[in-house]
């Protein structure tokens, strides 16, 4: 009996190493994780379970969707299921709480399928994880706010599922936080403080309301920045500070007042303010530094339906791709659009429905045929090298607006 005692904790040591090498608690999770799912097409040949055979001599080496540390016993460090490619379904079932027993792992990834339920609130155990993605699936339920105690997370993307609930305001304390996508879900409320340090963040066609966070608690790191399709409102005022963007879409929102100059430059190469309430001017370029606001190849500005007035100014000629219709604009077009046109530096130009008096063409110039041009239903008559094969249907079949509705803004058809 007391030699049995003393061999003890050798057999335990033993039984925690199966032969095929990897821990005894890593395998046994992996067999409830594959339990709880399955194929979609389970008789294709690149179903993802195929491989996933627990009599294999090595799984770390045969399982499909992981990877283990190098010594034994070898720990699963990263959990990727599904294959991930255009012609699988991917997986269906539920997550399995016993992922929080594979205490060693670092990411874990979900590819496109069907699975359902909610996220386990057990992944908050594993405090080694700096990247989840479980998107394009139906997942449902509330974000684990366990999931923002992780102290290494880095990477969270839970996008195009059926999430509801709310932003938990733990997220402002990860402090490694970098990106955050959470687009496509159904998540309400409002948008609480974020990390200090935050790169990318995606909150796009949810329910979110009220206003952005305020000045202060805007991480000034962040690049991109995506609200679109909520119902967010209030003044733009407080992405003044945010220098470091080059991605910004807040379309598709209530947002009001007017566009802060500091978001008129080259930097933000993509910038998709449509379809809210914004009113005022589009500025002049800085006298300071004119070439701050000289767009370039594969830029985009998207300013249409809203209710932006006056002339406009040369800061947005040169955008490749730039949609201003459907606002309030009046006068003539500056020179610099109509030669960024014939340069083909602009390749989209969307100006209809404004109040625009004058389009200075080029007599007998044509455009480029890669041109997309609309300059229908202004306050004068599109000139001749200006037809309607350019325009989207939205912009009806009227070439111009009625002579009364010009008059109220002082121009006359040309």
């Amino acid at each position: 009996m007391r030699m049995f005692l003393l061999l003890l904790p050798l057999v335990l040591l033993l039984s925690a190493v199966e032969t095929q090498g990897i821990s005894v608690v890593d395998l046994s999770a992996l067999r409830e994780i594959k339990n709880s799912l399955t194929d979609i097409t389970s008789s294709s040949p690149n179903a993802f379970f195929t491989s996933w055979d627990f009599t294999a001599p090595d799984p770390c080496s045969s399982f499909a969707g992981i990877t283990c540390s190098l010594f034994i016993p070898k720990r699963v460090t990263t959990l990727t299921l599904g294959t991930g490619l255009s012609d699988s379904p991917g997986l269906a079932g539920i997550l399995s709480p016993a992922i929080s027993n594979l205490s060693e792992l670092t990411q874990l990834v979900l590819f496109t399928g069907i699975v359902t339920g909610p996220i386990p609130d057990q992944i908050g155990t594993l405090k080694k994880l700096s990247f989840i993605s479980l998107t394009n699936n139906r997942l449902t339920g509330s974000i684990p706010t366990s999931i923002f105690t992780l102290p290494n997370l880095h990477t969270l993307d839970l996008s195009h599922n059926q999430l509801t609930g709310t932003i938990p305001g733990s997220i402002s304390e990860l402090s490694s936080l970098k990106v955050v996508v959470l687009g496509s879900n159904k998540i309400s409320g409002e948008i609480p403080i974020l990390p200090t340090e935050l790169l990318h963040l995606d909150l796009s066609n949810n329910e979110l309301s009220g206003m952005l966070p305020r000045k202060i608690r805007m991480p000034l790191t962040l690049r991109y920045l995506s609200v679109s399709g909520n119902r967010l409102w209030g003044p733009l005022s407080v992405l003044e500070s945010l220098s470091e963007l080059v991605y910004l879409d807040l379309s598709m929102n209530r947002f009001s007042g007017t566009i802060p100059s500091s978001l008129f430059r080259s930097t933000l190469s993509s910038m998709y303010l449509q379809r809210n309430n914004l009113t005022g001017r589009v500025p002049k370029p800085p006298l300071s530094s004119p070439a701050a606001t000289v767009y370039g190849p594969g830029s985009t500005v998207d300013l249409s339906h809203n209710s932006l007035t006056g002339e406009l100014t040369n800061t947005l000629a040169g955008v490749e791709t730039l949609f201003l219709n459907n606002n309030r604009f009046t006068g003539a077009v500056p020179k610099d659009y109509v030669e960024s046109v014939y340069s083909g530096n602009t390749r989209t130009l969307y100006l209809q429905h404004n109040y625009i008096a004058e389009f200075p063409v080029k007599e007998g110039l044509p455009f480029p045929d890669s041109v997309a041009l609309c300059l229908s239903y202004n306050c004068m008559v599109p000139p001749v090298p200006v037809g309607f094969m350019a325009c989207p249907a939205s912009a009806g079949e009227q070439r111009s607006r009625p002579v009364n509705q010009c008059s109220a803004f002082n121009t006359s058809m040309a």
